[in-house]
Protein backbone atom coordinates (compact mmCIF):
# COMPACT_ATOMS: atom_id res chain seq x y z
CA UNK A 1 0.00 0.00 0.00
CA UNK A 2 1.31 3.42 -0.92
CA UNK A 3 0.96 6.16 1.65
CA UNK A 4 0.97 9.86 1.02
CA UNK A 5 4.05 11.58 2.36
CA UNK A 6 2.23 14.82 3.11
CA UNK A 7 2.25 16.06 6.70
CA UNK A 8 5.50 14.17 7.37
CA UNK A 9 3.79 10.83 6.68
CA UNK A 10 1.31 11.38 9.50
CA UNK A 11 -1.63 10.25 7.39
CA UNK A 12 -0.42 6.65 7.18
CA UNK A 13 0.25 4.01 9.79
CA UNK A 14 2.64 1.17 9.03
CA UNK A 15 3.79 -1.50 11.46
CA UNK A 16 6.99 -3.48 11.02
CA UNK A 17 9.53 -5.37 13.14
CA UNK A 18 11.28 -2.07 13.85
CA UNK A 19 8.22 -0.04 14.87
CA UNK A 20 8.88 2.04 17.96
CA UNK A 21 6.58 2.81 20.88
CA UNK A 22 5.60 6.03 19.14
CA UNK A 23 4.71 4.08 15.98
CA UNK A 24 2.37 1.64 17.78
CA UNK A 25 0.86 4.18 20.20
CA UNK A 26 -2.10 5.07 17.92
CA UNK A 27 -3.17 1.42 17.86
CA UNK A 28 -2.93 1.14 21.65
CA UNK A 29 -4.93 4.32 22.11
CA UNK A 30 -7.65 3.21 19.67
CA UNK A 31 -8.11 -0.25 21.19
CA UNK A 32 -7.94 1.09 24.74
CA UNK A 33 -10.57 3.70 23.86
CA UNK A 34 -12.85 0.97 22.48
CA UNK A 35 -12.44 -1.55 25.30
CA UNK A 36 -11.43 0.56 28.29
CA UNK A 37 -9.12 -2.15 29.58
CA UNK A 38 -5.33 -2.30 29.88
CA UNK A 39 -3.55 -2.66 26.52
CA UNK A 40 0.03 -3.66 25.77
CA UNK A 41 1.68 -3.64 22.36
CA UNK A 42 5.20 -3.92 20.97
CA UNK A 43 7.04 -4.74 17.78
CA UNK A 44 9.52 -7.58 17.43
CA UNK A 45 12.63 -5.42 17.77
CA UNK A 46 11.46 -2.56 20.01
CA UNK A 47 9.66 -2.30 23.30
CA UNK A 48 6.26 -0.68 23.16
CA UNK A 49 3.32 0.75 25.05
CA UNK A 50 1.41 -0.14 28.20
CA UNK A 51 -1.82 1.80 28.55
CA UNK A 52 -4.24 1.86 31.49
CA UNK A 53 -7.09 4.15 32.59
CA UNK A 54 -6.80 6.33 29.50
CA UNK A 55 -3.09 7.04 29.98
CA UNK A 56 0.06 5.61 28.43
CA UNK A 57 1.87 4.55 31.59
CA UNK A 58 4.95 3.04 29.93
CA UNK A 59 6.61 3.78 26.57
CA UNK A 60 9.39 1.21 27.08
CA UNK A 61 7.24 -1.81 27.84
CA UNK A 62 7.62 -5.50 27.23
CA UNK A 63 6.26 -8.49 29.05
CA UNK A 64 6.86 -12.22 29.10
CA UNK A 65 3.64 -13.06 27.26
CA UNK A 66 4.20 -10.44 24.54
CA UNK A 67 7.66 -11.91 23.97
CA UNK A 68 6.33 -15.49 23.91
CA UNK A 69 3.67 -14.58 21.35
CA UNK A 70 6.20 -12.93 19.05
CA UNK A 71 8.52 -15.94 19.39
CA UNK A 72 5.80 -18.59 18.81
CA UNK A 73 3.49 -16.62 16.49
CA UNK A 74 0.45 -17.95 18.37
CA UNK A 75 -2.37 -16.45 20.41
CA UNK A 76 -1.79 -17.05 24.13
CA UNK A 77 -4.40 -16.96 26.90
CA UNK A 78 -2.73 -17.29 30.27
CA UNK A 79 -2.20 -15.96 33.76
CA UNK A 80 1.38 -14.65 33.90
CA UNK A 81 3.55 -15.71 36.82
CA UNK A 82 5.77 -12.65 36.46
CA UNK A 83 5.61 -9.10 35.19
CA UNK A 84 3.14 -6.24 35.64
CA UNK A 85 0.10 -8.45 35.02
CA UNK A 86 1.22 -11.29 37.27
CA UNK A 87 -1.85 -13.21 38.47
CA UNK A 88 -4.27 -11.58 36.00
CA UNK A 89 -5.77 -13.36 33.01
CA UNK A 90 -4.47 -11.95 29.73
CA UNK A 91 -4.89 -12.71 26.06
CA UNK A 92 -2.14 -11.74 23.62
CA UNK A 93 -2.21 -12.07 19.84
CA UNK A 94 0.54 -11.71 17.26
CA UNK A 95 0.54 -8.84 14.79
CA UNK A 96 1.31 -10.58 11.50
CA UNK A 97 2.38 -9.63 8.02
CA UNK A 98 0.20 -10.67 5.08
CA UNK A 99 2.57 -13.64 4.76
CA UNK A 100 1.74 -14.67 8.35
CA UNK A 101 5.04 -13.76 10.02
CA UNK A 102 4.84 -12.30 13.53
CA UNK A 103 6.20 -8.75 13.62
CA UNK A 104 4.76 -7.71 16.98
CA UNK A 105 2.17 -8.54 19.59
CA UNK A 106 -0.79 -6.89 21.27
CA UNK A 107 -2.38 -7.92 24.54
CA UNK A 108 -5.33 -7.13 26.78
CA UNK A 109 -6.52 -8.16 30.21
CA UNK A 110 -8.93 -11.06 29.56
CA UNK A 111 -12.18 -9.86 31.15
CA UNK A 112 -14.13 -13.05 30.45
CA UNK A 113 -11.55 -15.22 32.21
CA UNK A 114 -11.29 -12.66 35.00
CA UNK A 115 -15.00 -12.76 35.86
CA UNK A 116 -15.71 -14.19 39.27
CA UNK A 117 -18.66 -16.41 38.38
CA UNK A 118 -19.28 -17.49 41.98
CA UNK A 119 -19.64 -13.93 43.22
CA UNK A 120 -22.01 -13.19 40.33
CA UNK A 121 -24.17 -16.13 41.42
CA UNK A 122 -24.13 -14.86 45.01
CA UNK A 123 -25.22 -11.39 43.91
CA UNK A 124 -27.92 -12.71 41.58
CA UNK A 125 -29.32 -15.86 43.24
CA UNK A 126 -32.06 -16.11 40.62
CA UNK A 127 -29.44 -17.19 38.08
CA UNK A 128 -28.93 -20.50 39.86
CA UNK A 129 -32.68 -21.18 39.83
CA UNK A 130 -32.86 -20.35 36.11
CA UNK A 131 -29.94 -22.65 35.32
CA UNK A 132 -31.45 -25.50 37.34
CA UNK A 133 -34.85 -25.05 35.68
CA UNK A 134 -33.27 -25.06 32.21
CA UNK A 135 -31.29 -28.19 33.06
CA UNK A 136 -34.44 -30.00 34.18
CA UNK A 137 -36.20 -29.07 30.94
CA UNK A 138 -33.32 -30.47 28.90
CA UNK A 139 -33.45 -33.88 30.63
Amino acid sequence: MECKNENNGADCLKICVDSTADDVAPIAVAIHSLLGIPITIRSMNYKGIRMERGVIVDRDYTGPVLEEVIRTNTVVRTVPVEGVYKGKSVVVAPIRTVEGEAIGAIGVVDLVAALDILSMFREYPGIIDEVEESRKRMQ
